[in-house]
């Protein structure tokens, strides 16, 4: 593979086209991608797990962004911290596995302990170095949206993720994730760059590839009147009459549907807005029943339809009145990316009596390994010297918006 000077860099994000999609260099070059990992993401905010994910004291996740590792892991007063996973005696690392329950944080090396609040506790032979600021974990960067776990490796992060919580904040809320619980969790690696498995996300163009979630999900994500053929005008006119009943449920229920988007200008890019839901429209299952018979956060009834997220530059979120899926994309090389799904139901839930795993997860299932495809089919492309930049459809405008946020962010960075 050819390296990419600096200046070839900078040629390379200046001669980005609006309205169409990046040059296949921005897939496939490992340097894009140690640029990538570098200024996307290690400096802004990245969504790596949920709060019900490390639910009681002790509890950890770890997550690998690049070369760092990082713990999160819930304290003795129930607050969510993050640390670099490396002991501060001689680097190695402390936790090797993806998630579990400690007392203190032991280094398994020379078994240097610390706190759960990242203190130095106990260093044999070297006394003087116990309970010294100097010789206690890294912090990094954590915040919470409504139960959402983001990180940022910078020493100054974005300072918007404040304002992005207010405006997001009371769409979550309602749903109650933190008193939620994991019902299931399935990481797939996707064999393409992680570019590609977000843009796959921000459009619905491709959704004739997932049957079984338009068994619950109307097709017209992105879509406007002009959008719409003939042969798909009736089905556009049902959705518009069940948005229009949903928007009375969601109003009588006091909760906020309207679309907020504000997916670039910005460090944290973002869009919410709750989404119709086509037959029953309770769920994302095969008959858009409920997937779960213990309700969330107080919700009398499951036609709810579903309130949809997603962050720049890693995140989506599926919040209905039964359960949540959370999506969060880990870059693991050019033409590799981690997608972590987490089915999350009400804490009370019981599994075999009030949900079946294989019910809640079958449509999402379906659906990953059908975005893998395509993603996959996008990578090969990028690497065939016929690939060349190429316009984007109408319904296709928030990928777009991806393409903008990343390249003003890329450019930001690099002082351009």
């Amino acid at each position: 593979m050819t390296a990419i000077t600096q200046s070839g860099l900078d040629a390379l994000v200046a001669r980005r086209r609006p309205g169409h999609s990046l040059e296949a260099a921005f897939y496939t070059s490992q340097d894009v991608f140690d640029l990538d990992m570098r200024l996307i993401f290690g400096r802004h905010w990245i969504f790596v797990a949920s709060e019900p994910e490390v639910p009681e004291a002790g509890d950890y996740v770890t997550v690998q962004l690049g070369g760092t590792s990082v713990v999160l892991v819930r304290d003795d007063d129930m607050a969510v911290r993050a640390f670099h996973n490396v002991c501060r005696h001689r680097g190695a690392v402390i936790l090797r596995d993806g998630k579990g329950f400690v007392g203190n944080l032991v280094c398994p090396y020379h078994q240097w302990t610390y706190d759960l609040t990242g203190a130095l506790i106990h260093a044999e032979n070297m006394p003087s170095c116990v309970g010294s600021p100097e010789h206690g974990l890294k912090p990094v960067h954590v915040r919470s949206l409504a139960g959402l776990l983001f990180i940022c490796l910078a020493d100054e992060p974005p300072v918007d993720f404040d304002d992005v919580a207010a405006q997001v904040g009371p769409y979550l809320a309602p749903h109650g994730l933190q008193d939620c619980k994991v019902a299931a969790q399935i990481d797939l690696v996707e064999h393409g760059n992680w570019k590609l498995t977000i843009e796959n996300n921000r459009e619905c163009y491709h959704c004739g590839g997932h049957p079984e979630l338009l068994c619950s999900l109307f097709h017209f994500f992105g879509y406007t009147a002009a959008d719409v053929t003939p042969a798909q005008a009736e089905d556009y006119q049902r959705f518009l009459r069940t948005q229009t009943e949903f928007e009375a449920i969601w109003d009588a229920a006091g909760l906020p549907w309207r679309a907020l988007e504000d997916l670039h200008g910005r460090p944290t890019g973002f869009r919410t807005e709750r989404l119709a839901l086509d037959g029953p429209g309770e769920s994302y299952t095969m008959d858009a029943r409920q997937a779960s018979r213990r309700l969330v956060a107080g919700f009398t009834q499951p036609r709810m339809g579903a309130l949809h997220l997603h962050t720049q530059p890693n995140s989506w979120h599926h919040f209905l009145g039964d359960h949540a899926v959370t999506f969060a994309t880990i870059p693991v090389a050019p033409g590799r990316t981690l997608v972590r799904t987490t089915w999350l139901v009400a804490k009370d839930a019981v599994e075999g009596v009030d949900y079946d795993v294989d019910r809640l997860t079958e449509v999402w299932r379906a659906t990953n390994e059908q975005d893998a495809s395509f993603v996959e089919m996008a990578q090969a492309g990028a690497a065939s010297a016929a690939h060349e930049p190429g316009p984007y459809a109408p319904a296709e405008y928030m990928v777009d918006a991806f393409c903008t946020w990343y390249i003003e962010r890329l450019r930001a960075g690099m002082g351009q």
